[in-house]
């Protein structure tokens, strides 16, 4: 596969194997890690532990960029996908057999803790290699051929919360016997889809040019440091929206509508398949028109529309009406995720080819461990502290022109240098 379009499919498996590996994590942390790992706490506290072992992804997210952004920098994207594909594999199976506090006490939440430290640490590598193997083999369409990658994310959500729709058909206590485990297993037969796809690619061509030509950097991450760290820095906000949107809704909201709601599980789960479906439909919109118009442009159109409807999507969840639920998750998703299929391919044209990789994994992981393994934490601190939703709604806005800033900042910055290497 030499060509954009067989690179874009291979980081769109890929992708999607990948993030459905690290969503059904966050599902499983919302419905069942509290009572089956931290069963001793109050189930308030439980969720709030559960969240805390899903936040440690994140945290490992930016170690896993520095160390496959090197890799990927110096030797190339793709033998760094191969690897990183293979490490989430196994750490998302190895979760699918590993034992309760009931059986081992608190060495099932450290265990369950140090997994989820791989799997960030896996997907902190994937997404820069995802998006360069696509966007580099694409020239000047880079920003519609990286958001393949993009892609990669509604597909991943549709797998997980597919099959946790199904598994929680079950019994009660067959579920939280051996039911969540499922999803989890599912994981090495998926692995093995993937590497066979990727094994096909051919390594981005702009890699080839830089390795013939001698330009590959001799220590990536410290050449960033040195001469990109505004870009990274602007890189970490203009990522904000794109990474916290998910686990707004993904994690705190099915937690909500599950507990103070009054939602069913299998009801809620059901919501957020359709959706994810609705994201991945209308998402392209966002690589279409980014490329069109500019990344930079239509992100900034697509937030302020997002601030608009922010307070009306969580008035529609809080009516507990699974239809008006759909309605208004859907609606929001449609802006945050055609403006998140566009950010890939702004964040590449932002860094120099010889520090790409680790220069946009960096500002990618970082948001991630920062902004987005924060959102659940913070948003049940802050519901359970003022006892309103609203406190919520205004911490997403805040994400939101937090973002708009960035990106406005790093599109002048990246417009004053010279232009990238095509």
């Amino acid at each position: 596969m030499s060509n954009p379009r067989g690179a874009g499919i291979a980081s769109f498996v890929g992708t999607s194997i990948e993030w459905y590996d690290f969503y059904i994590y966050g599902t499983a942390s919302a419905l069942v890690f509290g009572r089956l790992f931290f069963p001793e706490a109050s189930p308030a506290a439980g969720v709030m532990a559960s969240f805390a072992t899903f936040w440690v992804g994140f945290l490992a997210r930016p170690l896993g960029g520095v160390i496959f952004g090197h890799l990927g920098d110096r030797i190339g994207r793709k033998g760094t996908l191969v690897a990183t594909l293979l490490l989430m594999g196994g750490a998302t199976t190895l979760v699918g057999i590993l034992p309760t506090y009931a059986s081992i006490g608190v060495l099932a939440p450290i265990l369950l803790a140090a997994l989820r430290f791989v799997q960030g640490i896996a997907v902190g590598g994937e997404w820069g290699g995802a998006v360069l193997i696509a966007a580099e083999h694409a020239g000047p369409k880079r920003v519609f051929y990286a958001a393949f990658a993009q892609q990669g994310s509604p597909a991943g959500s549709i797998l997980a919360t597919g099959v946790f729709a199904l598994v929680t058909l079950m019994p009660e206590d067959a579920f939280l016997s051996y039911g969540w485990r499922i999803p989890f297993l599912a994981s090495a037969v998926l692995v093995v889809v993937g590497l066979v796809i990727r094994l096909r690619v051919e390594e981005s061509p702009e890699f080839v040019r830089m390795r013939e030509q001698r330009e590959v950097a001799k220590l990536p991450v410290a050449e960033v440091f040195r001469t990109a760290w505004p870009l990274v820095l602007l890189g970490i906000g203009a990522s904000g929206v794109g990474i916290a949107s998910a686990y707004f809704t993904n994690t705190f909201i099915l937690s909500w509508a599950t507990t103070d709601l009054g939602i069913a599980k299998s009801t809620m789960l059901n919501v957020l398949l359709i959706v994810s479906v609705t994201q991945f439909v209308t998402q392209p919109i966002g690589a279409v028109l980014g490329q069109r118009m500019g990344a930079a442009r239509y992100m900034l159109l697509a937030f302020t529309a997002l601030i608009v409807c922010t307070p009306v999507t969580f008035l529609l969840v809080g009516t507990g009406s699974p239809v008006w639920v759909t309605i208004g998750l859907a609606v929001s998703v449609v802006f945050s995720g055609s403006s998140y299929a566009a950010l890939a391919g702004f964040l590449a044209e932002a860094f120099p080819a010889r520090v790409r990789y680790t220069g946009i994994s960096l500002a990618y992981q970082l948001c991630g461990a920062l902004i987005g393994g924060t959102t659940p934490m913070i948003a049940q601190g802050l519901l359970g502290a003022t006892g309103t939703i609203w406190a919520v709604v205004g911490q997403y806005l805040v994400v939101i022109l937090l973002t708009m800033a960035c990106v406005t900042g790093l599109q002048r910055r990246s417009a004053s240098r010279t232009p990238v290497e095509v």
